[in-house]
Protein backbone atom coordinates (compact mmCIF):
# COMPACT_ATOMS: atom_id res chain seq x y z
CA UNK A 1 0.00 0.00 0.00
CA UNK A 2 1.92 2.72 -1.01
CA UNK A 3 2.49 5.48 -3.86
CA UNK A 4 5.97 4.93 -5.96
CA UNK A 5 7.88 7.51 -8.24
CA UNK A 6 4.87 6.20 -10.68
CA UNK A 7 1.99 6.65 -8.26
CA UNK A 8 2.94 10.43 -7.48
CA UNK A 9 3.50 11.47 -11.17
CA UNK A 10 -0.34 9.77 -11.68
CA UNK A 11 -1.69 11.88 -8.20
CA UNK A 12 0.31 15.15 -9.89
CA UNK A 13 -1.54 14.31 -13.10
CA UNK A 14 -4.41 14.03 -11.28
CA UNK A 15 -4.18 17.33 -9.93
CA UNK A 16 -3.70 19.05 -13.05
CA UNK A 17 -6.72 17.70 -14.45
CA UNK A 18 -8.86 19.48 -11.79
CA UNK A 19 -9.21 16.80 -9.17
CA UNK A 20 -10.09 18.83 -5.78
CA UNK A 21 -7.81 16.72 -2.89
CA UNK A 22 -9.43 18.88 -0.24
CA UNK A 23 -10.54 15.99 1.77
CA UNK A 24 -9.23 12.41 1.40
CA UNK A 25 -9.74 9.31 2.19
CA UNK A 26 -7.15 6.31 1.55
CA UNK A 27 -7.73 2.68 1.50
CA UNK A 28 -5.20 1.59 3.81
CA UNK A 29 -2.30 4.19 5.27
CA UNK A 30 -0.38 5.10 1.97
CA UNK A 31 3.64 5.19 2.03
CA UNK A 32 5.80 6.74 0.04
CA UNK A 33 8.22 4.69 -1.85
CA UNK A 34 10.22 7.79 -3.54
CA UNK A 35 13.43 9.56 -2.62
CA UNK A 36 12.62 12.65 -1.05
CA UNK A 37 15.07 14.55 -4.18
CA UNK A 38 13.25 13.14 -6.85
CA UNK A 39 9.54 13.80 -4.62
CA UNK A 40 10.66 17.32 -4.38
CA UNK A 41 11.57 17.32 -8.39
CA UNK A 42 8.29 16.60 -9.56
CA UNK A 43 6.57 18.78 -7.28
CA UNK A 44 8.90 21.59 -8.91
CA UNK A 45 7.98 20.63 -11.90
CA UNK A 46 3.86 20.17 -11.52
CA UNK A 47 4.58 24.08 -9.69
CA UNK A 48 3.55 23.16 -6.30
CA UNK A 49 6.76 23.77 -4.16
CA UNK A 50 4.92 26.92 -2.86
CA UNK A 51 7.35 29.09 -0.57
CA UNK A 52 6.80 28.52 3.44
CA UNK A 53 5.26 25.18 2.81
CA UNK A 54 8.18 22.92 2.78
CA UNK A 55 7.01 19.42 3.84
CA UNK A 56 9.56 15.98 4.74
CA UNK A 57 9.10 13.65 2.51
CA UNK A 58 11.16 10.63 3.32
CA UNK A 59 11.54 7.25 1.72
CA UNK A 60 8.79 4.64 3.41
CA UNK A 61 7.31 7.62 5.11
CA UNK A 62 3.59 8.49 4.98
CA UNK A 63 2.12 10.04 2.55
CA UNK A 64 0.17 11.98 4.19
CA UNK A 65 2.68 15.67 3.75
CA UNK A 66 2.58 14.85 0.07
CA UNK A 67 -1.17 14.87 -0.14
CA UNK A 68 -1.48 18.43 1.76
CA UNK A 69 0.73 19.60 -1.18
CA UNK A 70 -2.22 18.57 -3.17
CA UNK A 71 -4.46 20.43 -1.35
CA UNK A 72 -5.34 18.19 0.88
CA UNK A 73 -6.96 19.57 4.03
CA UNK A 74 -7.79 16.42 5.99
CA UNK A 75 -6.60 12.88 5.14
CA UNK A 76 -8.55 9.92 6.57
CA UNK A 77 -7.26 6.29 6.21
CA UNK A 78 -9.46 3.24 6.72
CA UNK A 79 -7.90 -0.48 7.55
CA UNK A 80 -8.85 -3.71 9.48
CA UNK A 81 -6.21 -2.88 12.17
CA UNK A 82 -4.71 -0.12 14.21
CA UNK A 83 -1.09 -1.29 13.24
CA UNK A 84 -0.21 1.51 11.13
CA UNK A 85 -2.26 4.26 13.61
CA UNK A 86 -5.08 4.31 10.96
CA UNK A 87 -7.75 6.89 11.41
CA UNK A 88 -10.89 4.60 10.65
CA UNK A 89 -10.65 0.83 11.71
CA UNK A 90 -13.03 -0.63 8.85
CA UNK A 91 -12.45 -3.94 7.62
CA UNK A 92 -13.74 -3.33 3.82
CA UNK A 93 -15.12 -6.34 3.36
CA UNK A 94 -17.85 -5.20 5.12
CA UNK A 95 -20.82 -2.50 4.39
CA UNK A 96 -19.77 1.04 5.76
CA UNK A 97 -22.02 2.87 8.33
CA UNK A 98 -23.91 5.52 6.34
CA UNK A 99 -22.71 8.21 8.76
CA UNK A 100 -19.13 7.93 6.63
CA UNK A 101 -21.20 8.07 3.17
CA UNK A 102 -20.08 11.12 0.99
CA UNK A 103 -17.94 12.48 3.40
CA UNK A 104 -14.99 12.88 0.87
CA UNK A 105 -13.79 14.62 -2.31
CA UNK A 106 -11.70 12.23 -3.13
CA UNK A 107 -10.86 8.13 -2.32
CA UNK A 108 -7.55 6.53 -3.23
CA UNK A 109 -6.59 2.83 -3.46
CA UNK A 110 -2.97 3.10 -3.86
CA UNK A 111 -2.57 -1.15 -3.90
CA UNK A 112 -5.36 -2.64 -1.18
CA UNK A 113 -8.03 -3.58 -2.87
CA UNK A 114 -6.80 -6.84 -4.57
CA UNK A 115 -5.76 -8.30 -0.76
CA UNK A 116 -9.77 -7.86 -0.14
CA UNK A 117 -11.58 -11.04 -0.57
CA UNK A 118 -15.49 -9.38 -0.55
CA UNK A 119 -13.94 -6.97 -3.36
CA UNK A 120 -17.74 -6.28 -4.77
CA UNK A 121 -18.44 -4.68 -0.61
CA UNK A 122 -14.95 -2.97 -0.83
CA UNK A 123 -15.32 -1.17 -4.06
CA UNK A 124 -18.94 -0.06 -3.06
CA UNK A 125 -17.65 1.16 0.11
CA UNK A 126 -15.36 3.53 -2.00
CA UNK A 127 -18.31 4.87 -4.02
CA UNK A 128 -20.42 5.51 -0.80
CA UNK A 129 -17.87 7.48 0.17
CA UNK A 130 -17.52 9.98 -2.32
CA UNK A 131 -19.87 13.31 -2.72
CA UNK A 132 -21.35 14.29 -5.76
CA UNK A 133 -18.59 15.75 -8.02
CA UNK A 134 -16.15 13.39 -5.92
CA UNK A 135 -13.12 11.38 -7.63
CA UNK A 136 -12.17 7.82 -6.76
CA UNK A 137 -8.57 7.39 -7.89
CA UNK A 138 -6.86 3.82 -7.97
CA UNK A 139 -3.80 2.59 -8.76
CA UNK A 140 -4.29 -1.54 -8.78
CA UNK A 141 -2.51 -4.77 -10.28
CA UNK A 142 -3.35 -5.89 -14.29
CA UNK A 143 -0.68 -8.26 -15.39
CA UNK A 144 1.78 -10.27 -13.90
CA UNK A 145 0.78 -9.91 -10.32
CA UNK A 146 0.24 -13.45 -9.87
CA UNK A 147 0.37 -14.49 -6.01
CA UNK A 148 0.48 -10.72 -5.11
CA UNK A 149 -2.90 -10.60 -3.53
CA UNK A 150 -6.17 -12.10 -4.32
CA UNK A 151 -6.94 -10.59 -7.37
CA UNK A 152 -5.46 -9.11 -10.85
CA UNK A 153 -7.90 -6.48 -12.67
CA UNK A 154 -9.03 -5.76 -16.13
CA UNK A 155 -10.29 -2.57 -17.12
CA UNK A 156 -13.54 -3.81 -18.26
CA UNK A 157 -14.15 -4.35 -15.01
CA UNK A 158 -13.78 -0.67 -13.85
CA UNK A 159 -15.72 0.53 -16.65
CA UNK A 160 -18.73 -1.44 -15.63
CA UNK A 161 -18.38 -0.45 -12.04
CA UNK A 162 -17.80 3.07 -12.83
CA UNK A 163 -20.61 3.26 -15.11
CA UNK A 164 -23.90 5.96 -15.59
CA UNK A 165 -26.10 3.38 -13.92
CA UNK A 166 -24.29 3.77 -11.06
CA UNK A 167 -23.27 7.06 -11.03
CA UNK A 168 -20.24 7.27 -12.10
CA UNK A 169 -17.83 8.35 -15.63
CA UNK A 170 -14.37 7.25 -15.91
CA UNK A 171 -12.58 10.17 -17.16
CA UNK A 172 -8.73 8.72 -17.65
CA UNK A 173 -8.00 4.92 -17.48
CA UNK A 174 -3.71 3.98 -18.03
CA UNK A 175 -2.09 1.00 -18.18
CA UNK A 176 1.45 1.14 -17.55
CA UNK A 177 4.17 -1.34 -16.74
CA UNK A 178 6.15 -1.69 -13.09
CA UNK A 179 9.52 0.46 -14.62
CA UNK A 180 10.52 3.84 -12.88
CA UNK A 181 11.00 5.56 -16.18
CA UNK A 182 7.65 3.81 -17.34
CA UNK A 183 5.24 4.84 -20.42
CA UNK A 184 1.55 5.55 -19.90
CA UNK A 185 -1.02 4.10 -22.29
CA UNK A 186 -4.93 5.22 -22.23
CA UNK A 187 -7.12 2.47 -22.39
CA UNK A 188 -10.04 2.40 -24.26
CA UNK A 189 -13.44 1.04 -23.21
CA UNK A 190 -14.54 -2.06 -24.38
CA UNK A 191 -18.28 -1.22 -24.54
CA UNK A 192 -17.61 1.58 -26.44
CA UNK A 193 -15.49 -0.16 -28.78
CA UNK A 194 -18.15 -3.19 -29.34
CA UNK A 195 -14.90 -5.84 -28.36
CA UNK A 196 -13.18 -6.99 -25.82
CA UNK A 197 -9.64 -4.94 -24.61
CA UNK A 198 -6.80 -7.23 -23.99
CA UNK A 199 -3.22 -7.50 -23.02
CA UNK A 200 -0.43 -10.12 -22.17
CA UNK A 201 3.04 -8.84 -21.42
CA UNK A 202 5.67 -10.20 -19.96
CA UNK A 203 6.19 -7.26 -17.41
CA UNK A 204 3.89 -6.46 -13.99
CA UNK A 205 1.58 -3.96 -14.79
CA UNK A 206 -0.94 -1.22 -13.06
CA UNK A 207 -3.45 0.23 -13.88
CA UNK A 208 -4.71 3.33 -12.95
CA UNK A 209 -8.37 4.68 -12.55
CA UNK A 210 -9.61 7.88 -12.52
CA UNK A 211 -14.04 8.35 -12.18
CA UNK A 212 -15.90 10.91 -10.77
CA UNK A 213 -19.40 10.78 -8.76
CA UNK A 214 -21.75 12.41 -11.05
CA UNK A 215 -24.94 11.39 -9.56
CA UNK A 216 -26.38 10.49 -5.95
CA UNK A 217 -27.28 7.00 -7.37
CA UNK A 218 -27.86 3.41 -5.36
CA UNK A 219 -24.70 1.72 -6.32
CA UNK A 220 -25.07 -2.22 -7.73
CA UNK A 221 -29.03 -1.92 -8.07
CA UNK A 222 -28.32 -4.12 -11.41
CA UNK A 223 -25.11 -5.94 -10.98
CA UNK A 224 -22.32 -5.08 -13.77
CA UNK A 225 -22.16 -7.38 -16.92
CA UNK A 226 -19.18 -7.61 -19.32
CA UNK A 227 -20.05 -5.80 -22.29
CA UNK A 228 -19.74 -8.38 -24.81
CA UNK A 229 -22.02 -10.59 -23.15
CA UNK A 230 -24.66 -7.68 -22.33
CA UNK A 231 -24.54 -6.72 -25.91
CA UNK A 232 -23.59 -8.99 -28.43
CA UNK A 233 -26.43 -10.44 -30.49
CA UNK A 234 -25.26 -14.11 -31.38
CA UNK A 235 -26.46 -15.24 -34.63
CA UNK A 236 -26.13 -18.39 -36.75
CA UNK A 237 -24.07 -15.83 -39.08
CA UNK A 238 -22.12 -14.42 -36.71
CA UNK A 239 -20.99 -18.37 -35.36
CA UNK A 240 -19.91 -19.39 -39.18
CA UNK A 241 -18.20 -16.28 -39.30
CA UNK A 242 -15.81 -17.25 -35.71
CA UNK A 243 -15.61 -20.48 -37.52
CA UNK A 244 -13.82 -19.34 -40.60
CA UNK A 245 -11.59 -17.07 -39.06
CA UNK A 246 -10.64 -19.99 -36.52
CA UNK A 247 -10.00 -22.86 -39.82
CA UNK A 248 -8.21 -19.83 -41.38
CA UNK A 249 -5.79 -19.39 -38.46
CA UNK A 250 -4.63 -22.92 -38.29
CA UNK A 251 -2.51 -22.87 -41.11
CA UNK A 252 0.78 -22.94 -40.51
CA UNK A 253 1.74 -19.58 -42.29
CA UNK A 254 -0.99 -18.48 -39.81
CA UNK A 255 0.74 -20.17 -37.15
CA UNK A 256 3.84 -18.30 -37.96
CA UNK A 257 2.85 -15.50 -38.27
CA UNK A 258 1.77 -15.42 -34.68
CA UNK A 259 4.94 -17.09 -33.65
CA UNK A 260 6.65 -13.57 -35.26
CA UNK A 261 4.10 -11.21 -33.91
CA UNK A 262 4.34 -12.91 -30.41
CA UNK A 263 8.02 -12.24 -30.15
CA UNK A 264 7.56 -8.90 -31.66
CA UNK A 265 5.59 -7.95 -28.75
CA UNK A 266 6.85 -9.44 -25.65
CA UNK A 267 10.12 -7.84 -26.75
CA UNK A 268 9.84 -4.62 -28.34
CA UNK A 269 6.69 -3.37 -27.19
CA UNK A 270 6.00 -3.13 -23.15
CA UNK A 271 2.58 -3.20 -23.72
CA UNK A 272 3.18 -7.04 -25.07
CA UNK A 273 0.23 -8.11 -28.04
CA UNK A 274 -2.25 -5.24 -26.88
CA UNK A 275 -4.08 -3.76 -30.39
CA UNK A 276 -2.70 -0.30 -30.62
CA UNK A 277 -6.05 1.12 -31.33
CA UNK A 278 -7.31 0.60 -28.19
CA UNK A 279 -4.04 1.24 -26.15
CA UNK A 280 -2.15 4.33 -26.66
CA UNK A 281 0.40 5.63 -25.46
CA UNK A 282 0.43 9.37 -24.15
CA UNK A 283 2.71 11.54 -22.79
CA UNK A 284 2.05 12.23 -18.95
CA UNK A 285 4.09 15.85 -19.09
CA UNK A 286 4.02 17.56 -15.72
CA UNK A 287 5.78 20.67 -16.22
CA UNK A 288 3.89 23.44 -15.97
CA UNK A 289 4.38 27.09 -17.55
CA UNK A 290 5.43 30.01 -15.88
CA UNK A 291 3.22 33.11 -16.62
Amino acid sequence: MGLDKNGVKLLLHAKQLDVKFDRVATIGRQMLYIREKEMKHMLIQAGLNEAGREESFKLNSYAEAFLRKLGAERTDSLDASAYEEASIIHDMNHPLTKELFSKYSVVIDGGSLEHVFNFPTAIKNCMDLLEKDGYYIGITPANNFLGHGFYQFSPELYYRIFSEVNGFKVRKMYLYADHKTASFYEVLDPLALKQRVTMANSSPSYLFILAQKTEDKEVFKALPQQSDYEHIVWNQAALDHISHKQKASNSKVAKLKRLLIDLYHRHIRPMGNSNPQFIRKIDLDLSVTKT
